[in-house]
């Protein structure tokens, strides 16, 4: 599957590493940095969604997307593992929790853009789960240093989730490496966290901005060799 990701935000907190061990599977190691977990709530809009060599399919081609995701690693190999991922097209969050396992949420989501600042507003069609914020690019575009925690926030090039059995399966992401942004947010509203039970060590979260990348997907394998 092809897909091109359109002004992210990036923004992350910290985890204690205990309080994480309860919310994801234990099947999947958590990755963490300097011994803290971290949390990730990721707003954007995708266009251009395909399947490998053929057209889009009109109406399921684009539209915008919320994660909330943290970071695992199995046998070396870093990735993430979503708590949720909020979208607006009901077709494709049914393809997706259906074929890929994914907890993937049907939601309303509005995204304006004036000049450099996105206006963000996120409501769940069930439940009280919401994200609003303002957020917008504050310097030049660079790529993160090697060995950095920058790094180590977004490089990651799989996501990992469970089938209906509770077998770990792992999804190959290829794209090149994220031209980031230092970002500044106003985040309104959010209870995107708490209404999944993630409590946060502190509310000062971590902000970048990406404008667009291409992203190709390949079918799911099992995360674990026989």
């Amino acid at each position: 599957m092809k897909q091109t990701w359109n002004d992210l935000l990036f923004a992350h907190f910290p985890v204690k590493y205990e309080v994480l061990r309860k919310l994801v599977p234990e099947v999947l190691p958590l990755d963490t940095y300097d011994g803290m977990c971290w949390v990730g709530v990721v707003p954007f809009h995708m266009t251009d969604i395909r399947l490998r060599g053929l057209p889009p399919v009109p109406g399921t081609d684009k539209f915008p997307e919320l994660n909330v995701r943290t970071y695992v690693m199995i046998d070396g190999k870093p990735g993430v593992y979503f708590f949720s991922l909020d979208a607006t097209n009901l077709l494709a969050v049914k393809v997706a929790r259906t074929f890929y396992h994914l907890p993937y949420v049907h939601a309303h989501i509005k995204v304006q853009k004036h000049a450099d600042l996105i206006k963000y507003e996120s409501k769940r069609v069930k439940g009280d789960a919401r994200f609003v914020a303002d957020y917008r690019p504050v310097s030049k575009p660079y790529f993160a240093e090697k060995g950095s925690f920058e790094e180590w926030l977004v490089e990651r090039y799989c996501l990992y989730t469970l089938n209906s059995k509770g077998v770990p399966l792992r999804c190959d992401i290829l794209h090149h490496p994220w031209l980031l942004q230092q970002a500044e947010s106003e985040i309104k509203e959010n209870t995107m966290l708490s209404s999944q039970g993630i409590v946060v060590e502190n509310d000062s979260a971590i902000f970048h901005y990406s404008k667009i990348i291409e992203v190709r997907m390949w079918p799911l394998v099992k995360a674990f060799e026989d």
